[in-house]
Protein backbone atom coordinates (compact mmCIF):
# COMPACT_ATOMS: atom_id res chain seq x y z
CA UNK A 1 0.00 0.00 0.00
CA UNK A 2 1.33 3.52 -0.36
CA UNK A 3 -0.11 5.06 2.53
CA UNK A 4 1.70 8.45 3.09
CA UNK A 5 3.52 8.38 -0.31
CA UNK A 6 3.40 11.48 -2.11
CA UNK A 7 3.89 12.44 -5.68
CA UNK A 8 4.10 10.85 -9.02
CA UNK A 9 6.75 8.54 -10.44
CA UNK A 10 6.23 9.95 -13.76
CA UNK A 11 8.00 6.15 -14.93
CA UNK A 12 11.46 7.23 -13.32
CA UNK A 13 13.64 5.82 -10.29
CA UNK A 14 14.20 7.97 -7.99
CA UNK A 15 17.26 9.27 -9.50
CA UNK A 16 16.12 9.85 -13.01
CA UNK A 17 12.91 11.52 -11.25
CA UNK A 18 14.59 14.17 -9.03
CA UNK A 19 16.86 14.97 -11.99
CA UNK A 20 13.77 15.69 -13.84
CA UNK A 21 12.06 18.07 -11.25
CA UNK A 22 15.59 19.87 -11.22
CA UNK A 23 15.75 20.00 -15.15
CA UNK A 24 12.14 21.49 -15.12
CA UNK A 25 12.22 23.73 -12.37
CA UNK A 26 15.42 25.62 -13.92
CA UNK A 27 13.78 25.91 -17.40
CA UNK A 28 10.92 27.56 -15.86
CA UNK A 29 13.07 29.89 -13.51
CA UNK A 30 14.71 30.88 -17.08
CA UNK A 31 12.32 31.14 -19.12
CA UNK A 32 9.51 31.92 -16.95
CA UNK A 33 7.14 29.71 -19.08
CA UNK A 34 7.49 25.88 -20.15
CA UNK A 35 5.71 23.33 -22.23
CA UNK A 36 5.41 19.83 -20.86
CA UNK A 37 3.37 17.14 -19.89
CA UNK A 38 0.19 17.70 -17.34
CA UNK A 39 1.78 14.98 -14.52
CA UNK A 40 5.06 16.55 -14.67
CA UNK A 41 3.63 19.89 -14.48
CA UNK A 42 2.15 19.54 -11.31
CA UNK A 43 5.18 17.94 -9.90
CA UNK A 44 7.24 20.51 -11.17
CA UNK A 45 4.11 22.96 -10.08
CA UNK A 46 4.51 21.93 -6.40
CA UNK A 47 8.46 21.69 -6.66
CA UNK A 48 9.17 25.11 -8.05
CA UNK A 49 6.03 26.78 -5.45
CA UNK A 50 8.37 25.27 -2.38
CA UNK A 51 11.61 26.93 -3.70
CA UNK A 52 9.96 29.91 -4.56
CA UNK A 53 8.86 30.48 -1.23
CA UNK A 54 11.84 29.45 0.57
CA UNK A 55 13.92 32.07 -1.48
CA UNK A 56 11.37 34.95 -0.07
CA UNK A 57 13.27 34.67 2.71
CA UNK A 58 16.65 35.95 1.49
CA UNK A 59 18.97 34.10 4.48
CA UNK A 60 22.30 32.28 3.32
CA UNK A 61 20.78 29.00 4.55
CA UNK A 62 17.40 29.40 2.05
CA UNK A 63 20.76 30.33 -0.82
CA UNK A 64 22.07 26.95 -0.02
CA UNK A 65 19.28 25.29 0.28
CA UNK A 66 17.71 26.38 -2.94
CA UNK A 67 21.12 26.01 -4.87
CA UNK A 68 21.42 22.35 -3.74
CA UNK A 69 17.69 21.32 -4.16
CA UNK A 70 17.89 23.35 -7.99
CA UNK A 71 21.40 22.05 -9.02
CA UNK A 72 21.54 25.33 -10.94
CA UNK A 73 23.57 28.34 -10.05
CA UNK A 74 22.24 30.35 -12.88
CA UNK A 75 18.31 29.67 -12.33
CA UNK A 76 19.33 30.36 -8.05
CA UNK A 77 20.73 33.45 -8.54
CA UNK A 78 17.71 34.59 -10.90
CA UNK A 79 15.04 32.87 -8.49
CA UNK A 80 16.62 35.07 -5.44
CA UNK A 81 17.23 38.66 -7.61
CA UNK A 82 14.54 38.78 -9.82
CA UNK A 83 11.54 35.99 -9.04
CA UNK A 84 11.16 35.67 -5.54
CA UNK A 85 10.83 39.91 -5.42
CA UNK A 86 7.98 39.51 -7.05
CA UNK A 87 6.01 36.85 -5.17
CA UNK A 88 6.84 38.87 -1.29
CA UNK A 89 3.05 39.85 -1.36
CA UNK A 90 2.02 36.83 -2.23
CA UNK A 91 0.69 34.03 0.38
CA UNK A 92 1.17 31.10 -2.37
CA UNK A 93 0.52 29.82 -5.57
CA UNK A 94 3.20 31.08 -7.91
CA UNK A 95 2.45 28.43 -10.70
CA UNK A 96 -0.05 27.79 -13.20
CA UNK A 97 -1.26 25.12 -15.32
CA UNK A 98 -3.19 25.47 -18.15
CA UNK A 99 -3.62 22.31 -20.38
CA UNK A 100 -3.15 23.02 -23.83
CA UNK A 101 -5.49 21.58 -26.86
CA UNK A 102 -2.74 19.54 -28.15
CA UNK A 103 -1.29 16.14 -27.77
CA UNK A 104 2.17 14.48 -27.90
CA UNK A 105 2.78 12.80 -31.30
CA UNK A 106 4.81 9.65 -29.86
CA UNK A 107 2.41 8.79 -27.71
CA UNK A 108 -1.17 10.92 -27.63
CA UNK A 109 -0.03 12.37 -23.95
CA UNK A 110 -1.85 15.48 -23.30
CA UNK A 111 0.61 18.40 -23.16
CA UNK A 112 0.15 21.39 -20.42
CA UNK A 113 1.85 24.96 -19.94
CA UNK A 114 3.40 25.69 -16.62
CA UNK A 115 3.97 29.23 -16.34
CA UNK A 116 5.05 31.40 -13.56
CA UNK A 117 2.20 33.76 -12.41
CA UNK A 118 3.24 36.89 -12.20
CA UNK A 119 5.32 37.58 -15.29
CA UNK A 120 8.33 40.37 -15.77
CA UNK A 121 6.99 43.18 -17.31
CA UNK A 122 8.85 44.19 -20.39
CA UNK A 123 10.59 47.67 -20.64
CA UNK A 124 8.71 49.74 -23.18
CA UNK A 125 10.16 51.15 -25.88
CA UNK A 126 9.51 55.07 -25.54
CA UNK A 127 8.61 56.78 -28.90
CA UNK A 128 11.06 58.33 -30.62
CA UNK A 129 10.02 62.17 -31.11
CA UNK A 130 10.18 63.33 -34.69
CA UNK A 131 11.66 66.99 -35.72
CA UNK A 132 10.61 68.70 -38.42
Amino acid sequence: MRHLKKGRKLGRNKAHRAATLRALAAALIEHEAITTTVPKAREASRFVDRLITTARGATLAARRLVASRLGSEPAAKKLFEDVAGRYAGRPGGFTRIVKLARFRIGDGSQLARLELVEKREKPKAEKKEESK
